[in-house]
């Protein structure tokens, strides 16, 4: 005798079923760092993909703003436990910016002003995951939030989305970022609850 009622489907799918375990929702937009928001003048910014050989590919401002930009809407999920659903941002794909890169990399390291860097895999950043963000909910991106610039890599928990980001360091060999050298998970997938490492 099966355990299962035939035809049975199961609770109907909630808002709850988009909270990966462990979250709660917010409508707000919390503000946390691990210090104070580095001002870039745009003049100045530029955003440079280093490969593992030392070779460089560089863009200022201008340059980003000329090249096809996307406008994902995503849920974000901050390892504190507060998830937003349905923010939208306008950027540049990493699949356009490393599209003419000669990799052999697995891995990247994201650097910022202000010396803040995370670690992912390099497979994390293409295949439409990833993007270099500029606006927020259809306004340039503020400081607090890691303007004029900053990662999204949304499918992974916000600190692997790294605020005020100048580049990207691709590496043969993975190593540890800031938050990732004080404990945190390597990969930080949130519906596995990889707050921590060993987690």
């Amino acid at each position: 005798m099966g355990i299962v009622t035939p035809g049975f489907q199961g609770r109907a799918r909630s808002a709850d079923d988009k909270l990966p375990p462990g979250q709660y929702l917010v409508e707000d937009f919390p503000v946390l760092s691990a210090g104070p928001a580095p001002r870039v003048r745009l003049e100045n910014w530029r955003f440079t993909v280093t490969t593992e050989t030392g070779q460089k590919h560089e863009w200022t401002w201008a340059d980003l703003k000329t090249l096809p930009s996307e406008t994902p809407t995503v849920d974000i999920h901050c390892v504190t436990r507060w998830s937003k659903f349905g923010t939208s941002w306008r950027g540049v794909s990493l699949d356009t910016l490393l599209a003419d890169v000669d990799t052999a990399a697995d891995y990247v390291m994201a650097e910022s002003h202000g010396g803040y860097t995370t670690n992912l895999p390099l497979e994390d950043l293409l295949d439409g995951q990833a993007w270099i963000a500029y606006e927020f909910e259809g306004e340039d991106l503020p400081a607090e939030h890691g303007g004029p610039a900053r990662l999204l890599v949304p499918h992974l928990y916000f600190w692997k989305s790294a605020k005020w980001v100048k580049g990207l360091r691709l590496m043969l060999d993975d190593d540890l970022g800031f938050w990732e050298a004080a404990g945190y998970h390597s990969y930080g997938d949130p519906w596995r609850e990889q707050r921590y490492q060993g987690d």
